[in-house]
């Protein structure tokens, strides 16, 4: 019997019994990691609300074995605050919408459960909390979170240079199959020919250069959006569910405490790249804890 402390983002949570939650967490030193929250459904639990979806903590686990995955699933015992993002997400549609789709691309990119993955729980961390701040549109956020947890599995697009041959840009044509921008000898049957504006955006939203992303206009950012959809889903095994649900409407980032949007949710534009048949956020700075 051994007991652990780390420091994680609350991915997702799911009822146990009548009281109880499984709480599916990505840690910092522990990867994701499922665990057992006992009596946090009943009414006066001041420590279920510390274990909701996009909640920043500390937990302390308790486990049967000497390691922390293995012999069952280890229980939460104690549970701090670090920086409560929940707060600032949930009370705006889109901004609700985009941060579950991150919760979702965070878990698929961490299959394993006891792997640490330090680089996706840093940019969790920091795209939760650029997204509750509200400083920039929530699309915009969750594209550039998109973008950097594909680059950090190893599928980094090109949106400059050719990802073929690697010829100097700019280059005109796109092909998710090729991982990117293409020059004209290495096009491939399915390109298509994205505006100069939305792969300069996307190249934005990829290295962090928001003050470019920030003035892009609506239309460049719809058509990037179409392209990041198609790329992601042509990477991943299972398209994410949650996509499909993304406010993506035009408006203005707001602070956390704006009223909730009225915008409807609308489907990723995947169908603007044709694939064959088959589905940051901020620095990795942490913030003070709170208790």
């Amino acid at each position: 019997m051994s007991l652990f402390r780390d420091d994680g983002i609350v991915l997702r949570t799911q009822k146990l019994g009548e009281a109880d939650r499984i709480i599916t967490l990505l840690t910092r030193g522990h990867g994701r990691v499922r665990a057992v929250a006992r009596g946090v459904r009943r009414t006066k639990s001041k420590f279920g609300a510390r274990l909701e979806p996009f909640s920043h903590v500390d937990v302390q686990f308790f486990a049967r074995g000497s390691e922390l995955i293995g012999r069952g699933l280890p229980l939460c015992t104690q549970t701090e605050t670090i920086a409560p993002y929940g707060q600032g997400i949930v009370a705006d549609y889109a901004r609700y919408t985009a941060g579950t789709a991150m919760l979702e691309t965070a878990e698929r990119f961490t299959d394993h459960e006891g792997e640490p993955n330090v680089q996706q729980y840093l940019l969790l961390v920091g795209g939760l909390r650029t997204l509750a701040a509200g400083a920039h549109a929530p699309g915009l956020v969750l594209d550039a979170f998109l973008l950097r947890s594909l680059a950090m599995g190893g599928y980094a697009p090109s949106f400059d240079d050719c990802a073929k041959c690697g010829l100097h840009g700019p280059n005109r044509f796109f092909s998710v199959a090729s991982g990117g921008v293409v020059c004209g000898d290495c096009r491939v049957p399915g390109s298509v020919v994205p505006s100069p504006e939305a792969l300069r955006l996307l190249g934005a939203l990829l290295t962090g250069d928001w003050e470019t992303a920030d003035a892009s206009e609506a239309r460049h950012a719809r058509e990037g959006t179409g392209l990041v959809s198609a790329y992601l889903h042509w990477h991943m095994e299972r398209g994410l569910r949650s996509l499909r649900y993304v406010d993506r409407s035009p408006a203005s980032p707001a602070s956390p405490g704006a009223p909730a949007s009225s915008g409807a949710p609308v489907a990723p534009a995947s169908q603007a790249v044709r694939r064959p048949e088959t589905e940051g956020p901020g620095g990795g700075e942490e913030p003070s804890r709170q208790s």
